[in-house]
């Protein structure tokens, strides 16, 4: 079981590596060449929302020291909008600017055709709706351990 799950984790981490060059690959193919791939997934998770770098950070989708600098070119290039918290003045809150969303379009209809290859390929949603209990369950472990270390 521990070689399995060695295996596992890496592989995710993998996979989320194969995953950057595919959207790599798309803001190639689409000529965009002022966001790089983490900052477009920064973008795609932000989307409609408004929140402070501190939201995303504590949602789990982006590791601390990198946010604040791709926030900040995100923000020079256009695809970011900061704004001061009307209830909070130290609070900035950011969302996505019109360039912005109209990159998350895209990167929206490119995932959306992604989705229907890959059921072409033979995977079925269940399969992924089975595999993200498990990886949930992974999470939760992991959390939890990390927890009883602190």
């Amino acid at each position: 079981m521990k070689q399995i799950f060695v295996e596992n984790m890496l592989f995710i981490e993998r996979l989320h590596r194969r995953f950057l060059d595919v959207i790599k690959s798309e803001l190639d193919r689409i000529k965009v060449d002022d966001v790089n791939n983490v900052q477009t997934l920064i973008l795609y998770n932000i989307n409609q929302d408004r929140m402070t770098i501190s939201e995303l950070t504590n949602r789990g989708y982006y590791l601390g020291s990198n946010v604040s600098y791709n926030i900040k070119k995100l923000v020079e290039n256009g695809y970011l909008l900061q704004e001061k918290s009307p209830h909070d003045k130290r609070a900035v809150r950011i969302r996505l600017s019109d360039k912005g969303l109209a990159l998350c379009q895209k990167v929206d209809v490119f995932l959306a055709n992604s989705v229907n290859a890959f059921r072409e390929v033979g995977v079925k949603e269940q399969e992924l709706a089975d595999m993200t209990k498990v990886l949930r369950k992974i999470e939760r472990f992991l959390s939890e351990l990390i927890s009883d270390i602190y």
